[in-house]
């Protein structure tokens, strides 16, 4: 299936845009928070009525609330697997576009209550892991990270038997991730770079992954078919592809996108 570019369908919604009050809404998974608020509000800035209405969860939740016909413009994932189910169901006005990428690290509470020193320990029994579930992106990618550890020298084969065994619990969007382990609820887990905040820096500490290892995260963001604000719906999404919005996005952790 093709779809026009962006300056195809802002040609045929016609200039000057939209005035007077009106709400887009951007579903976004839950790890651009900081990011698309930043965004949403610099655009809101620029477009006089305008408001910014996000929703931030695991981007299976907002896929499925896509094919269940929930209304809003834009759909941000934090992987290509989301969006393509959406795409696949016809629900997409635009061609979705990588905008950010992202990595993994592990993250233990500042107080390390279960003595995780490395990414060996996250097999060591007893250890109590918390990660996004495997329908998230986060969880997934978590997964594929225990599962190219075993093959390293000096993990084993059945490291991410181990590791798996460890999980005790599993959370719908990484922002829970993040909370549980800052809250001492669990000895580690697994998020984005971007997760570790100047805020969150502060409760736990981060061991790195190596990229031998390691899982690049996709960011596709794309408009959606039954979009009721197209017009902004591509002004946001061209912020997000912007020079600027790349700012934005690597000063807040991510890796910018060339286009």
């Amino acid at each position: 299936m093709s779809f026009p570019s962006l300056w195809v369908i802002a040609l045929a919604l016609g200039f000057p845009p939209a005035a007077g009050p009106r709400t887009l809404t951007v579903l976004a998974a839950a790890s651009l928070q900081e990011a698309f608020t930043a965004l949403g509000d610099s655009l809101e800035h620029r477009r006089p009525g305008l408001t910014v209405a996000f929703s931030f969860s695991g981007s299976q939740t907002l896929a499925l609330q896509i094919l269940q016909g929930a209304p809003a413009d834009v759909f941000a994932s934090a992987d290509d697997r989301w969006m393509t189910v959406v795409r696949d169901s016809g629900l997409l006005l635009s061609e979705p576009r990588t905008f950010a990428r992202n990595h993994l690290v592990v993250i233990v509470p500042a107080s390390n209550p279960g003595h995780v020193s490395g990414l060996l320990d996250l097999g060591r029994s007893g250890v109590k892991l918390v990660l996004a579930a495997d329908a998230v992106p986060a969880g997934r990618y978590a997964r594929t990270v225990a599962a190219n550890l075993a093959k390293l020298d000096g993990f084993g084969a059945d490291f991410a038997a181990r590791f798996e065994r460890n999980i005790v619990s599993n959370e719908e969007n990484v922002k829970s991730v993040v909370t549980k382990v800052r809250l001492g609820e669990a000895d580690a887990g697994i998020v984005y770079g971007s997760d570790v905040t100047e805020v969150v820096a502060a409760d736990v500490r981060t061991i790195g992954i190596p990229p031998t290892a390691n899982v690049i995260a996709n960011y596709p963001i794309a408009i959606l078919a039954r979009a009721p604000d197209r017009d902004d719906a591509v002004a946001f999404v061209e912020l997000v592809l912007s020079p600027a919005g790349q700012r934005v996005l690597a000063r807040l952790g991510f890796t910018a996108v060339s286009h």
